[in-house]
């Protein structure tokens, strides 16, 4: 098999897997609190990646990376995994797993418009009409179509949503200084922010009890959301001739969730939830659009030498 057909396999994978993986949270969080998954899901990971590092003959790196950098992993990992997945599931336990799926997704959106004041990059024009339709879709879908009406099923749920879009995006540009190996930090990541878990739930809460569907549902969020799926998408990106023609794939995800909700969840999928994701998904198109054909214009404008 060519590596680019390899690409598309690794990538097609990915995102079948973290198609499903909201409803893992929904079925997990009918058993246990956010925290407590949260405690479920990270421990999975670790071992999961812990697994992997050792059959690449790289589990020396994670010694070496975290004692060069102590304080940046410190930073990642409060912010992920302790706090952007303590944020998300709350969100999705106030949330129709539909709401805060759409709501979550415009973390992409969110990325470009903090990177000006935290990495020094130009605000596009592209970046400004992508959110302000993604932010249409968003407000269509918190208020189920009713737009004048500003009233939401749950306020606290629709912040919490948005609020796991800044956490993630501040995750992803803290991340851009990180020179090292990205399984192995990713791993540090878990292996940094676990304390902080496992006191919180310590302080607040008690220790997951064992629930067979609850267990393993968590288990399939830690192994499928965290940990392997992150690893076959770099493999996939890795393996592609053009990074573009992989990540474009990520489109298929909302939508494909959707459809896991529906079928397994047993949700109505709400009319305004579709119009809320056909505008989300929009904006993102025209983030990747519209700077191409900006592009294409100004060459159409330089004479020919």
């Amino acid at each position: 098999m060519k590596q680019s057909h390899q690409a598309y396999v690794f990538g097609i994978g990915a995102i079948l897997l973290w198609s499903t993986v909201a409803t893992a949270f929904k079925i997990a969080l009918t058993h246990y609190t956010p925290l407590q998954l949260v405690l479920v899901a990270v421990t999975t990971s670790i071992a999961a990646l812990g697994f992997i590092l050792v059959a690449q003959n790289k589990l020396s790196l994670v010694r070496t990376q975290f004692v060069s950098r102590p304080l940046f992993y410190l930073q990642t990992g409060l912010l992920s995994p302790f706090l952007y997945y303590l944020v998300l599931f709350k969100a999705y336990d106030l949330l129709p797993a539909q709401q805060a799926l759409s709501l979550n997704y415009t973390w992409a959106i969110l990325l470009p418009l903090l990177s000006v004041p935290l990495l020094g990059q130009k605000l596009r024009k592209s970046d400004l009409v992508a959110a302000l339709v993604a932010y249409l879709g968003v407000f269509t879908i918190a208020t189920k179509g009713n737009l004048t009406g500003f009233e939401f099923e749950s306020t606290a749920g629709v912040v919490l949503a948005l609020t796991s879009t800044l956490l993630w995006s501040l995750y992803w540009i803290v991340n851009t200084k990180d020179k090292g190996d990205p399984v192995v930090s990713l791993l540090l990541s878990f292996l940094v922010g676990l304390p902080f878990i496992v006191t919180a739930l310590l302080m607040t809460q008690s220790l997951p009890t064992w629930n067979v569907e609850g267990m393993l549902a968590g288990m399939y969020v830690g192994l499928f959301e965290m940990g392997v799926t992150f690893v076959l998408w770099l493999i996939a990106l890795k393996k592609a001739e053009r990074t573009a023609s992989i990540t474009t794939l990520v489109f298929i995800t909302p939508v494909l969730s959707i459809g896991f909700i529906a079928w397994i969840l047993h949700e109505s999928i709400e009319r305004s939830t579709y119009m809320g994701l056909g505008l989300i998904l929009s904006a993102l198109a025209l983030q990747q659009v519209l700077p191409k054909l900006g592009n294409w214009r100004n060459k159409r404008r330089i004479p020919a030498q």
